[in-house]
Parts: structure tokens; C-alpha cells; sequence
């Protein structure tokens, strides 16, 4: 089936555009963003977390309100006030040209300008590429920081590295002040990591790591998506080094990953490109989660 495109109202999010292949579809926003507000398979629930009640805002003194809104968005690390939550409450540019939807921002007060584009196949899948593109006069030093917000009550799936590095270490691993290393929706193994969201949860945690297979998967009712990246690479991440970090709190959970921090010049572009994947199946997340574990710690 050819890829369907059309605009929609979708919610209380307003106008936004959709595309559809007869197996997977995707919802994103025409009014704020760019964001990806929706990814399922046809007929399903959205796997992604929707802000509907707008919940999870931050007031940015002297720019207005942040709104959390769900779905999928793009930052730049490190996390500071007022620039990572600039309000992104204005309507987007958008074209679908070639089979490919783009979403662009006006340049930000801080001299950048974020696009997403999407990319869906014949099948299950979608390619995203994430671009924050440096419009001031002067070098920025920042990391493309790529954010996914997943609904409220799956289970995720983290593989760890298992390269014999013989005396030096194999995995690094952050986590935050906030972060209880023994909260009970977390397990932490030697080649993997199962973070669950749990809406009755009210600490938020959050840890990150070097993840080198390039791929995290969250299980939720009958779907199982998948985040496929690229290969850990040696350039410096944020965060003592971890290329995808995880956060949950009781609304949602999020699947993020980051590229290079470095110095990027006047007129050079930040990227991060991943693929979505999502299909059904007849399994719990827990049988799911548990057969990537014995394929994962078989390999």
C-alpha cells in the first residue's frame, strides 16, 4: 500500500498531519514542535505518551510556558534554563515532498533551528532523521539529544555491552540525584538493563549508559517497539559518556538518545538519525522482555 498522507485534528493537540502505510501510523503536530505525537500499528493505541491534560510543564521565566505534550521531540544536551525548555508552542514549517515529511522551527532566541524528518516504509518501520542546525554568528558547543516519551505502564528493555575489554571497563553508567539505584521499577544486570514505568510511581528516576548494540525496546500491551540507533562511537557524549539515557515518572517513560558533544560552527548541523519499529504480538511485556534477555545474553 502506498504511503497515505493527509492532515488532521487529532485530540486536543489541534492540526496535524498523518501518514499511514496500512500497517503503521503516525500523527505529528502542525501547531507546536516539531513533535511526534502518535506511532502505532493501524487499528492499535498509541504507544506514544499524549500530554493531554498538559500535566508536565515548566514555567520558563521571560519566554512562557513549557508543555510537555508527549510524543517524540528534539533537545540539545546539556540541560540548561531557559535554553532547553524554550517554548516550542508555535506552529511548525512543514512539506511532504518524495515520501518524506519534514518539520521545521523558526530559529530559537538562541540561535538554532530544529528539524525532524520522517521517512516511512511498506512496512512496520520509520526513519527519522534529527537535525538542530547552529544559526548564530559564533560555535556552539552542544549535543543533538533525540527524546521519545512512551505511555504510561510497559516494561523496557536495555542491552548492556558484553565486549571483553580484558583491563579496562566495558560499560559506563549515570545516574541522577534523583535516581534511587534501588528503586524497585529498575533491575540492572550484567549484560542488560529493565527499567518499568508504573503510574503509582511518584519518584522519578533516571540513568544512562554506553549503549553499543544500538537499539532499546519497550513493551506495552500487544506492541513492542523498538528504537534502533547507531553504533557507540569513540567521541564524547554528555553525561560521563553515555550515548542513550532513560527517564520515568508516573505520566510516562522516555527512550533518548544522544549524539557527539563537541564545538559545531555557524552553519553546520547537529544529526541524529534512528528507526522506529512496531508490530504486535500475542506475548505479555514480560515474556516479551524476557525472551530479549535470554536472546541478548545467549549472543
Amino acid at each position: 500500500m502506498a504511503i497515505q498522507y493527509s492532515e488532521i485534528e487529532y485530540g486536543n493537540f489541534g492540526k496535524c498531519v498523518c501518514l499511514e502505510n496500512g500497517i503503521i501510523r503516525l500523527i505529528a503536530s502542525l501547531e507546536f514542535g516539531p513533535r511526534i505525537l502518535s506511532f502505532s500499528t493501524c487499528g492499535n493505541r498509541n504507544i506514544l505518551f499524549e500530554d493531554v491534560n498538559r500535566d508536565f510543564c515548566e514555567l520558563n521565566k521571560g519566554y512562557g510556558t513549557w508543555y510537555a505534550y508527549g510524543g517524540h521531540r528534539l533537545w540539545t544536551a546539556p540541560e540548561v534554563m531557559p535554553e532547553t525548555y524554550y517554548p516550542d508552542n508555535k506552529s511548525v514549517l512543514s512539506e511532504f515532498v518524495d515520501g518524506v515529511l519534514t518539520l521545521r522551527t523558526n530559529p530559537t532566541p538562541f540561535g538554532k533551528e530544529f528539524t525532524v524528518s520522517v521517512r516511512m516504509s511498506d512496512s512496520g518501520t520509520v526513519t527519522i532523521r534529527n537535525s538542530v542546525l547552529n544559526l548564530s554568528e559564533q560555535p556552539a558547543v552542544f549535543a543533538p539529544w533525540s527524546i521519545t516519551s512512551l505511555a504510561a505502564g510497559g516494561l523496557e528493555f536495555i542491552p548492556l555491552s558484553k565486549k571483553q575489554a580484558g583491563f579496562l571497563p566495558n560499560r559506563a553508567m549515570a545516574l541522577w540525584t534523583y535516581s534511587d539505584i534501588a528503586d524497585k521499577r529498575f533491575r540492572l544486570d550484567d549484560a542488560y538493563a529493565v527499567l518499568r514505568q508504573d503510574p503509582e510511581a511518584a519518584k522519578a528516576f533516571k540513568t544512562g549508559f554506553n549503549v553499543c548494540d544500538g537499539y532499546a525496546v519497550y513493551a506495552l500491551g500487544n506492541q513492542i517497539f523498538r528504537k534502533k540507533f547507531g553504533p557507540y562511537s569513540e567521541v564524547r557524549y554528555p553525561d560521563f559518556g553515555c550515548n542513550f539515557e532513560t527517564y520515568t515518572n508516573k505520566h510516562f517513560i522516555e527512550c533518548e538518545i544522544l549524539g557527539e558533544m563537541r564545538e559545531y560552527a555557524s552553519g553546520e548541523a547537529a544529526v541524529i538519525e534512528e528507526t522506529w519499529e512496531i508490530s504486535e504480538t500475542k506475548q505479555s511485556p514480560e515474556e516479551v522482555v524476557a525472551e530479549l534477555i535470554a536472546t541478548h545474553t545467549a549472543q
